[in-house]
């Protein structure tokens, strides 16, 4: 048994479909796949592509993103009640959303969201950033840093599992020191919103062996206080330097893969 990881395919684009399409039915017939997010914001396609992937692995791990959450021009009034349809959605067809162990291996899925913590709010990102006019959020959580603990208390009664392997995985960047170095000044307007502190205080404490991130489109994999830090996102067609455009295997034959991820940024 393999473990692959990948996230943010976005599928709305067509090639991206078509790559998802262009995977083996016969390669992956015994893996797993974690799939960190960011499908698309049509629960339609995000059935599809759940569903087309079950087809070619033996089980599929996922964690919804931000882009699952948005509701503006959908049948859902409210982003917390589209999350909960994504979670039956799981469910009805078998795929991995909640902790689950694969003999010595334990897979943790991290919900989350982004509260500041890594930079300052920036109103002028509020104007280019979708989710504030996408997302639609019950009036008790009134700002992002109260999105963000609803959901870092939903993690809370899995942060102590153990196994000879655990694998964790969110969609959002658990810790800002993941953001290569080379990321230029001009780029980095997006830090507000990448992930916060507090997810990678849970990190943290599960203390996994490997914790798979998505969201950045920053491929990266690096070691950091004993945890090897994976992004393996697929991007924009466009983002042809920072995302490898494959699958990245994190375990095989019994034994974690730790090769480096590097992608360069545009």
């Amino acid at each position: 048994m393999r473990v692959f990881a990948t996230s943010d395919i976005h599928v709305d684009y067509a090639a991206n479909f078509d790559w998802l399409r262009s995977l083996s039915v016969y390669d992956f017939t015994e893996d797993i796949l974690i799939l960190a997010g960011d499908v698309s914001d049509n629960l339609a396609l995000i059935a599809e592509s759940l569903e087309l992937l079950l087809g070619k692995f033996r089980k599929v791990c996922f964690v919804p993103g931000n882009h699952e959450l948005w509701v503006k021009g959908s049948e859902f009034n409210c982003s917390l009640e589209k999350f909960a349809a994504i979670k039956d959605l799981c469910k009805e067809i078998q795929v991995i959303s909640e902790c689950h162990r694969e003999g010595d291996i334990t897979f943790v899925p991290l919900y989350s969201w982004y509260d500041y913590s890594f930079a300052a709010f920036d109103e002028k990102l509020k104007r280019a950033w979708r989710d504030y006019r996408c997302c639609v959020w019950p009036a008790y959580l009134n700002d992002n840093p109260q999105i963000n603990k609803h959901f870092l208390e939903m993690n809370l009664p899995v942060l102590q599992q153990t196994n000879k392997v655990v694998i964790s995985y969110s969609h959002f960047v658990p810790r800002i020191d993941l953001m290569p170095k080379r990321i230029p000044l001009k780029k980095r307007n997006i830090y507000p919103v990448l992930g916060s502190v507090s997810l990678g205080m849970q990190v943290t404490q599960l203390k996994p062996d490997v914790h798979i991130y998505g969201h950045s489109h920053v491929n990266q994999a690096i070691d950091i206080e004993g945890i090897h830090y994976v992004n393996n996102a697929f991007g924009y067609p466009s983002e042809l330097r920072i995302a490898r455009k494959r699958l990245h295997c994190i375990y095989q034959h019994g034994q974690l893969q730790t090769d480096t991820l590097t992608g360069r940024p545009n």
